[in-house]
């Protein structure tokens, strides 16, 4: 246990300045999405996603990007899961980012809300249909008594679906973070890293602080 308090990294490859930065947190975030991709960090879509139940106990676990644009960031799952529910009934969230090879972390605050059932239908038929058939399987969060469930329920569904169009269950589908704060986080030496937050107001759009390490 004693080892653990001194396992530490000084970063020092970069730095983060607010005179640099673009001037909203999505164009300055699809700018260090592409350097992250084109260092080819593995798994580099993977955020932790935090909510909240109705009671204010967080919970958080990794999931994965699959888009984002001007109006948020886009996530798939299971909506009857744990964090489906925490949604339904606390419909805010957090997403954290770090890419480690490149000392960055992103942290992104905001409402959240589902996507129109189209653009989940068409995500659903991009992926393989072993994840289709996952997705239909699988009771995401709820306790089973063995993993030969979800299998043969798999093995069932698979015959069911032989030679036809597997569509998207109704329980299953994206949701939307729509950012009110992204914060940039630049790794520099002796822990005081470069800290760019922007956060917004209905009326005056996002503005740019820094914030201390």
């Amino acid at each position: 246990m004693n080892n653990i308090a001194g396992i530490r990294k000084d970063y020092k490859q970069l730095s983060l300045n607010e005179n640099d930065v673009a001037a909203g947190p999505i164009e300055q975030f699809g700018k260090w999405w592409g350097e992250a991709t084109n260092s080819e960090i593995d798994e580099v879509n993977a955020m932790t996603l935090a909510t909240a139940d109705s009671e204010g106990r967080p919970s958080a676990r990794i999931v994965l990007l699959k888009g984002f644009d001007e109006n948020g960031f886009v996530f798939f799952t299971n909506y009857h899961s744990h964090k489906g529910m925490d949604l339904e009934a606390n419909p805010f969230a957090s997403l954290v980012f770090f890419w480690k090879e490149l000392e960055r972390q992103v942290r992104i605050e905001g409402a959240v809300d589902k996507i129109p059932a189209a653009e989940s239908d068409a995500y659903f038929d991009s992926r393989p249909e072993g994840s289709r058939i996952g997705a239909i399987a699988s009771p995401q969060s709820s306790v089973i008594t063995s993993r030969e469930i979800i299998e043969e329920k798999v093995q069932r569904i698979q015959q069911e679906m032989l030679n036809k169009k597997i569509e998207r269950p109704v329980h299953w589908g994206g949701y939307i973070v729509r950012p009110n704060l992204v914060e940039f986080w630049q790794g520099r030496p002796s822990r005081l890293h470069d800290r760019i937050r922007y956060i917004t107001n209905e009326e005056a759009g996002w503005s740019i602080e820094r914030l201390a390490p």
